[in-house]
């Protein structure tokens, strides 16, 4: 695990591809540059160091940069050590051959397998037990994007081929973009880096990308908020050489199961096809040379994991980490009892289950407003709750309790339909996998559920603060892609064009969003959106190339882990578990059963009474099965509610005179595309009794903006960025 910074020169090349690595290629970072060697190679380093400097808590252990002999490559690399705590391990990482070379965030799993069979069958010799050395090994023997193939686990990289008649660049993202990688051009550098803010030693002037602000794109396509900065988008890489300039090539997509031809298989199969990939990914994702714990909420995802590493370390012996300990380590988050939002108890009921140590983070209005800029800086991007400083908050807990890993639940509910939009998506369509169902066969149930599917939803997104849409008119594009719901479900969270300032309003020209939405789904899925896949699998689709990646893996994961230097590993985002089960038919993921309603537990925030159709399907119904043994009967029955922050707070605490000090006047007029009017009559109508919900999210948004602009130096944006990104 660590945080990467790469600088590309596109210029002239002076050594026609032959490998001449110098005595410098394993200088450490800040180590003194040789008299003989050139200014530039001095520039870079020194520039590199200062970029890994700004991003040194995904990486406080150790650091190093390495320069290219022509000078036109630099690697640089800071180190949170898991795996071979040894300075063996230190990056930037050489092949065998001193030929290509790499710098690795992230762990590739299966570590023993694939170092066996790179050493023994294509004698391979590697320099350390890093699993980041795989990289390296598995490119020199398949080459790209073959060695892609072979990787498991979260991961970003930037690999330099410097072999005569390669001179090639590849930076690669995971499948599920667990991983951050963003990159832009300076002039005639091509910068690469975990974070955008280490891009400000290496030259970058940040701007607002007001398009992909007011569009959405940043949340649906490769923009990010600030202009000229993209993504590697998840199961992509880049491929960089001087005669191709840079092409982002797609390795690995998500495919579900053909509707019309769906594959014959009992409900016992499926249930233990699901349990034997889930604790195989428990189990790889144990490995380390450090303590790992878990995150443990009071849903079925981050249960179920902590009962099946209990069971691990008790009936097969199987270290927790570096530990040879029955004992797991659990930290929990709890709100205000009162709020509705605390699920602490369940967690600390499901502990004492599984007979764990759980260890509880009280996020208090206190904590939320001095913790908000800190977690908004680290983030880069704005966010509708404050869940994601509560998670910023909690993840201050391992680090203190000497734990450096943690396991973690995310991709439960994209995987096996645990969120209340995806029901709609089911019952659109018969399931014709299992055309026996109650709900296959009885199309008028189904499509009267459809309907109060869709009434209660849009109940849930107003009582929410977010957007209901009603009453649009249709869009041919979007309706054909059989698209429409979903994209309105997914912009429930936009902020609404009220929030902007008027110039930018006129833009936009009533511009409907849906067709960024649209845009960003590639024309072979769009075929198979029409014709292929059910309705359900089409919505999961989207909503994990969209809210999933950009969204709950950075602000809910990663950014804010690595913000305190904790690795987060994801078992239900194993591709080799993921792929089984979006094979799987939508009926097993999604179950009817008319007394569902009646033995579900408390109701939380988000469910109410009226949400009969809603509660009648039970989300993640193989998931339930396949875990059953590690949980308790509570998990097994609850129905999913969603981590989320309170959105009502009292007039005059710490959260609403930190947004009095925070949104100014001045400081957000300096943002240049909010309107001042709008977030002062939010912060009238945000607090309270009576608060509303709506009103308290648009002062998070900009509460973001003005953030990441005061403590980045982002300019005022102004029409000129508009047009710029046209």
């Amino acid at each position: 695990m660590c945080g990467i910074s790469a600088c590309i020169l596109f210029q002239a090349a002076t050594n026609n591809g032959h490998s001449e690595c110098s005595e410098r290629a394993n200088a450490p970072c800040g180590a003194e540059i040789k008299d003989h060697e050139g200014d530039t190679a001095k520039g870079l380093a020194a520039d590199l160091k200062a970029s890994v400097d700004l991003i040194n808590h995904r990486g406080p252990d150790d650091s190093g940069v390495w320069i290219s002999m022509n000078e036109q490559v630099g690697l640089a690399h800071c180190r949170l050590s898991i795996n071979d705590l040894s300075s063996a391990g230190r990056q930037p990482l050489h092949s065998s051959d001193d030929e290509i070379h790499a710098v690795v965030n992230g762990e590739i799993y299966d570590y023993d397998r694939l170092r066996h069979e790179c050493e023994t069958i294509h004698n391979y010799h590697f320099h350390s037990d890093s699993d980041s050395e795989l990289v390296l090994a598995l490119y020199w023997i398949h080459g790209a994007p073959g060695f892609l193939t072979h990787l498991r686990g979260e991961f970003a990289f930037v690999l330099y081929d410097n072999r005569e008649g390669a001179q090639r660049v590849i930076a690669v993202r995971d499948r599920y973009g667990i991983k951050p990688l963003v990159y832009t051009r300076v002039g005639s550098k091509l910068l690469i880096a975990s974070e955008a803010k280490a891009f400000l030693p290496l030259g970058w002037k940040p701007r607002w990308d007001v398009r992909a602000i007011a569009d959405a794109g940043w949340m649906f396509d490769d923009r990010t908020l600030f202009r000229g900065v993209r993504k590697v988008l998840p199961g992509h890489y880049l491929d960089i050489t001087a005669q191709g300039g840079v092409r982002q090539v797609k390795y690995w997509d998500t495919e579900y199961e053909d509707k019309s031809k769906p594959e014959t298989r009992t409900i016992d199969e499926m249930v233990l096809g699901v349990r034997e990939r889930l604790v195989e990914s428990v189990r790889l994702r144990l490995r380390a040379d450090v303590p790992v714990g878990i995150y443990l909420s009071g849903g079925i995802d981050s249960s179920a994991i902590a009962g099946i590493v209990t069971e691990l370390a008790r009936k097969e012996n199987v270290n927790i980490g570096n530990e040879k300990s029955t004992r797991v380590t659990c930290f929990s988050v709890a709100f205000p009892e009162t709020s509705g939002y605390d699920e602490s108890s369940i967690a600390e009921r499901t502990a004492a289950w599984l007979g764990v140590k759980t260890i509880k983070k009280i996020i208090t209005e206190e904590t939320l407003a001095e913790e908000f800029a800190d977690a908004v800086f680290h983030c880069e991007h704005h966010h509708f709750d404050l869940n994601f400083v509560a998670k910023f908050a909690l993840s201050t807990l391992p680090r203190e309790y000497g734990v450096k890993v943690v396991l973690t639940g995310e991709g439960a509910d994209e995987h096996f339909a645990g969120y209340p939009y995806f029901p709609g998506e089911y019952l659109r369509e018969a399931d014709e996998a299992l055309p026996d169902s109650q709900l296959s066969q009885n199309s008028d149930l189904r499509n009267d559920m459809f309907e109060s599917v869709q009434r209660e939803m849009k109940g849930i997104w107003r009582k929410s603060g977010a957007t209901a849409y009603e009453d649009r008119p249709a869009l041919a594009s979007i309706a054909e892609a059989r698209a429409t719901d979903m994209s309105d479900n997914l912009l429930a969270w936009h902020p609404t064009a009220t929030l902007f300032a008027p110039w930018l309003q006129t833009q936009q020209d009533n511009y409907d969003c849906r067709k960024t939405v649209l845009n960003s789904l590639p024309s072979d899925v769009q075929a198979k959106i029409r014709s292929r896949w059910h309705p359900l699998h089409s919505s999961m689709y989207m909503w994990n190339k969209s809210s999933l990646s950009n969204v709950l893996l950075s602000c809910l994961g990663d950014r804010t882990e690595m913000a305190h230097s904790v690795e987060a590993r994801t078992p239900f985002l194993d591709h080799h578990l993921t792929e089984y089960v979006d094979r799987l038919p939508p009926s097993v993921k999604l179950r009817y059963s008319a007394d569902t309603a009646s033995d579900t537990g408390e109701l939380g925030p988000i469910w109410t009474k009226s949400s009969v159709a809603l509660q009648s399907l039970n989300e993640k119904w193989i998931l339930r099965q396949a875990v059953r043994p590690y949980i308790t009967d509570e998990l097994y029955k609850r129905k999913k509610h969603p981590f989320l922050a309170p959105t009502r707070w009292a007039r005059d605490g710490p959260l609403q005179r930190k947004f009095k000090t925070l949104l100014t006047r001045e400081a957000v007029e300096e943002l240049g595309f909010v309107d001042w009017e709008t977030i002062q009559e939010a912060m009238e109508v945000a607090w309270g009794e009576t608060a509303d919900p709506k009103a308290f999210r648009q002062l998070v948004y900009c509460g973001a903006w003005v953030t990441l602009s005061q403590r980045m130096g982002v300019a005022k944006a102004d029409q000129s960025d508009w047009e710029a990104t046209i």
